[in-house]
């Protein structure tokens, strides 16, 4: 097992990664910022390191400072978290370049699948369903608006190296589409320095479900089922749960099969997620059975995903502790023939936001007061007299639930949302409570539109 990590991340992401690393007997490196030196994480690592200033550019994408931490401190391996350099195929080669365990995929994997043009060739070749869209990058306006005329409106304009939910318009017309090109172009070429823009068929009413997957250190790939990823805003996550209450069991032995081929094309290690889009089958002359519903790949995240407590709590294990097998070369601690979920899970990323338009509130916590209980996990960033700063990601905490059933899991949720107390920077906690006293997510039966009509302005009397 390996002996000494460093944790190239910060906030709830790092006390995960260090809470089972210290249980595992590692010893644990933190590297910081100087906006973050009086966050929890840097003082229950054994060591911590500053690494630059406030911006991210400047310390937790900085190649440099993290290899010389590493350095100073003896670490042997480097496990990035989510976000930063996570998915930064260089990094990770410049990592195994300077003799350091990179606890991830490999960079090839990294690499094949950032690229969504890439990747969507790849599954298709690998017998992984794709939507309708292009097979290389728009290179031009005219090469969009011939492109979506095949496809058919509406379409999604994405950018070819986006993530987390950025870089994408949606476009109802060529007139439409006229102006999502051009503006989603510019964002690719100013946020990933890459202006490559691929054109997909968009699906109005769709639920978002991902699988996670995880490479051993044998050459297999397994699946640990599925978690439904619908509740957004803005095309960024704020609730998941496992089981997805939309999936059968037909349709899970299909998604989880797709997954694994996923993994398997691009020989992936290490933990990843294979994202789908669930879409209503259209029906035929005969009539498709109600409900039927098929799937696309939407991409892979090669990393460590923010939602993966709900599958720590179905399938009993620690994810965290699985990649520090694997990126040491051992076994995991289930057996990979006897994959059984039990129970459901629920996640609620817990923002520092105002709970109805979802803006930035930064601010001094002067309140912290997590709630407890049978089935009841907090992964926080923040206590009690740290200062949310606006440098980073707004993340607070990760309330997760769990019970025998997805009733009793929505009513432990409730309690809890009612138990957790912030008071300082604005915060969505009182999304939560609204959100679970709504009949579309009560009932299982919503979509990635439910945050939107939850926010529809009301008519007037």
């Amino acid at each position: 097992m390996i002996e000494s990590l460093l944790v190239a991340n910060r906030g709830e992401i790092a006390r995960r990664i260090i809470r089972t690393a210290k249980r595992l007997g590692i010893r644990v490196i933190a590297v910081h910022s100087e906006a973050d030196a009086d966050l929890p994480f840097v003082a229950e690592a054994d060591e911590a390191v500053l690494i630059g200033p406030p911006n991210p550019a400047l310390s937790y994408r900085n190649t440099e400072a993290i290899l010389a931490a590493a350095k100073s401190t003896g670490a042997q391996a480097i496990h990035p978290g989510y976000g930063f350099l996570s998915e930064n195929a260089e990094f990770a080669r410049t990592v195994e370049a300077s003799g350091l365990i990179w606890v991830g995929p490999d960079a090839e994997a990294i690499t094949a699948m950032g690229d969504k043009i890439n990747a969507r060739n790849l599954m298709a070749a690998a017998g992984v369903p794709v939507a309708p869209g292009t097979t290389d990058p728009a290179a031009d306006l005219d090469a969009a608006v011939t492109a979506a005329a095949e496809i058919g409106y509406p379409v999604m304009v994405k950018a070819a190296a986006g993530g987390g939910g950025m870089g994408m318009g949606v476009a109802v017309d060529e007139a439409a589409l006229r102006t999502e090109y051009d503006k989603v172009r510019a964002f690719a070429e100013r946020m990933f320095g890459d202006g490559s823009v691929l054109i997909e068929r968009y699906f109005p009413r769709v639920r978002h479900v991902e699988v996670q997957i995880l490479g051993l250190a044998d050459g297999r790939v397994v699946a640990l089922g599925e978690r439904e990823c619908s509740v957004q805003r803005r095309n960024q996550k704020l609730v998941e749960e496992s089981p997805s209450p939309a999936v059968s069991p037909e349709l899970r032995a299909r998604l989880l099969a797709a997954a694994v081929r996923a993994g398997e094309a691009v020989g992936y290690r290490n933990a990843g997620t294979v994202e789908c889009l669930l879409v209503p089958r259209e029906r035929d002359a005969a009539g498709t059975a109600p409900g039927s519903e098929d799937f696309f790949f939407l991409e892979m995240n090669t990393r460590l995903q923010v939602e993966h407590p709900v599958t720590e709590y179905v399938y009993g294990i620690d994810l965290v502790e699985e990649q520090l097998r694997v990126a040491s070369g051992l076994a995991p601690t289930f057996d990979p023939d006897a994959l059984t979920p039990s129970g459901h899970a629920i996640e609620m990323r817990i923002n520092a936001e105002d709970p109805k338009r979802f803006l930035p509130g930064p601010g001094v916590i002067r309140t912290w007061v997590e709630p407890t209980g049978e089935g009841v996990r907090v992964d926080s960033g923040y206590t009690e007299g740290n200062t949310v700063t606006p440098f980073y990601d707004s993340l607070l905490a990760k309330l997760i639930v769990s019970g025998a059933t997805r009733d009793e899991a929505l009513d432990r949720a409730e309690a809890a949302v009612a138990a957790f107390q912030i008071e300082g920077p604005k915060n969505n906690v009182p999304f939560f409570a609204e959100l679970l006293t709504n009949e579309e997510f009560l009932s299982g039966a919503y979509d990635t539109g439910i945050v939107s009509r939850m926010r529809q302005p009301r008519a007037p009397r």
